[in-house]
Formats: C-alpha cells, structure tokens, sequence
C-alpha cells in the first residue's frame, strides 16, 4: 500500500470534514493543511495535528512532497483559480462542487486534468449515500424494468439557505439541486439531458439574500425520461444544517420510493422541542462513526489516488451538470424550455454570481 500526503485547502464545515477523514486514514502519510481564518486554523490544526498548518495555500503548492489536494474553499467563485493552480502542478484534486462558474472555465480544468494525467473529481457527495446507491443498483440490474421518470424534492434549512445565499448569488438549481441532477444522470447513463424547463418561486429568501426560496427543474433525457427535481432553502430548524430528501422512482415494471427525510431519528426535548439529529447532507461525527456520505467520498479518492483507481465522478460529468442547471436559471428568467446543449446566444445570456 502506498501511503500519500494530502494538502486541505480550505477548513471550513466540509474541509474539517476532509481533514478528519485524512488524519485517521492509514492511506494519508502526512497532512498539511490551508485556512484564512486564524481561529479556525488553529481549531482545526489541533484536532488533526498536521505536519503544516498555513494561511496562505499558495505555500502548500511549493511543496513537492504533497501528492494530492481536497479544495474546500468558499466562496466558490475561487474555485476554478485554486483548482487550476493545483491541476498545473501536476497534483491530484478533489474539488467540492461547484466545478466553476463558467463552462468554459470548467473545460479548461478538464483538459488541464488529462494533460497532466491527474485524478480529477468533484463533490457530489450523494452517490455515496446509501440510499442513492440503492436506486443506482435497481437501474443497473433493471429491477424496475425500463426507466420511465424520477423525482426528487430536497429541502434544506432557512439558516443554511441564508449562508449559503449570502456568500454568493447562485440559485437553488446550482447549489441545492445539483447533487440531485449529478445523481440522476448518473443512473440513467448513457442517457443525455436535452432539454430543460424550471420555474422559481420567492418568499421569505427574497428580503434575506435576494434569492428564490425554491427552484423545480424538469428535464428530458434523449431517451424519454423525464427528471424533475425540486429544490429549497427555508424549512424551519429541525437540525442546525437539517437537509431531508424524498425521491420516486417509476419503470415499466416497478417503483422505488427513497424517504432520505431523516424522521427515523427523532430527538425531543424540554430545552430545543423536536429535532432531527444526524440529517445533515454531509453527515456529521457521531461518537466513533461519521453518519453521512462526505467521509466516504473522501475515503474513495484517497483510494483512487494511493491504488491508481479510477475516481467515482469525474468532472465531464460534473460539467454536464453545470450545463444543466445553468440551462435551468436560462429557462427560469425566459419563462421557456431551453434546449441543450447550450449554444452561443444562450451562453451569453449567462449571468456570472457576485
């Protein structure tokens, strides 16, 4: 087994998640790691007690000894410069989504990736919830018969909804739905998204971060299948970062039906009323034992890196879901279809988030 060091960029909810996942791998022989926020450097610097802990990741890069990157860095605005820096030095990278905030930024990373022959992956963390995985399993082995359509409705916390938004101007199409949509193309390959129709709906968000509460996108696939998914940001707190998910699945000789709500776990107190502990999207540390997908996904590119694996999701098609819900916010602010892929005059119409 060959051991690699790995450099987190970026300490934060997901990068502490990153880094505690590094730290009790017998894969990872030394840890450094990147934050700009002094009290959180030093937070996590003594959880993990790694060889380096800077504030500035441009120091890490000059170290030769680092084979592989986790890119945690918010706002994701820095995404594609962090990420390109890294993929030109020959590095490994794991980049939470989104991939960048332009396709043809996305391209470059992509090219860079194969020029350089590097492992190239991105965030969508909900392939490795077991539940998805289930649906995955149904469609290979055609339990359902032949896919016909799928929905999926997935709401997360006012509180989240209101960070999130607050740091940058993407839609829930781009920040909530995505995981969804990379899941779904996921199932249905070699499918391909040829056409998309979504319409937003404001409320309480509108005065708080200028956004929409919640976005619902269908999409139809060049094999018939239609998607639909709906996704929002201003459900009451039933957990600090509370994200609950239903999905249905139909097909000529059956349904699935996933409840990823997180009603299994109730807690209810004197001091806090109910809540729903372990129901973030993430997952979270639970005594001995990380409930959620994030330590997994992490764990599967350390694999990929140290045993020469090929990674789960790679950024094509990560790129064919930025298309997608770019096309969405397209559909959204022309009250019409968009047809894909994207040409020119619709590429131009594409607002770039501040």
């Amino acid at each position: 087994m060959k051991q690699i060091n790995v450099g987190i960029i970026g300490t934060g909810w997901c990068g502490g998640i990153r880094a505690n996942t590094c730290v009790a791998s017998p894969l990872v022989k030394d840890l450094h790691i990147a934050e700009n926020k002094p009290e959180r450097l030093a937070e996590v610097k003594e959880l993990t007690n790694p060889v380096s802990a800077v504030a500035d990741y441009t120091k890490l890069l000059q170290n030769d000894d680092i084979d592989a990157f986790f890119i945690s860095v918010t706002p994701e605005d820095m995404h594609h410069p962090i990420a390109k820096t890294c993929l030109e030095a020959g590095k490994h990278v794991f980049l939470e989504k989104p991939l960048s905030l332009t396709l043809a930024e996305a391209d470059e990373l992509v090219e860079l990736a194969e020029k350089n022959d590097v492992k190239f992956t991105i965030g969508y963390s909900q392939r490795f919830n077991p539940k998805f995985a289930y649906v995955k399993k149904c469609m290979n082995e055609g339990t359902l018969g032949s896919p016909v359509s799928a929905v999926v409705s997935r709401h997360i916390t006012r509180s989240l909804g209101t960070k999130i938004g607050g740091r940058i101007k993407l839609s829930p199409a781009a920040m909530e739905a995505t995981h969804d949509l990379d899941f779904l193309l996921w199932c249905f390959e070699p499918a391909k998204a040829i056409r998309v129709y979504s319409q937003s709906a404001y409320g309480v968000m509108k005065d708080v971060t200028g956004l929409e509460d919640a976005q619902w996108t269908m999409v139809t696939l060049d094999s018939g299948v239609v998607i639909t998914i709906g996704a929002g940001w201003t459900m009451p707190p039933g957990h600090p970062n509370f994200s609950g998910t239903w999905i249905e699945v139909t097909g000529t000789e059956g349904m699935l039906i996933i409840d990823d709500t997180h009603r299994d776990v109730i807690l209810n107190t004197m001091e806090n009323g109910i809540r729903l502990p372990m129901s973030t999207m993430p997952g979270e540390q639970v005594e001995h034992v990380f409930a959620g997908p994030m330590h997994n996904e992490g764990i599967h590119f350390l694999e990929a890196v140290a045993l020469d694996r090929p990674v789960m999701v790679s950024p094509e098609q990560a790129r064919q879901v930025m298309e997608v819900y770019m096309a969405a916010d397209l559909s959204v602010e022309r009250n019409e279809p968009v047809s894909l892929p994207l040409n020119s005059n619709d590429m131009s119409s594409i607002r770039i988030p501040s």
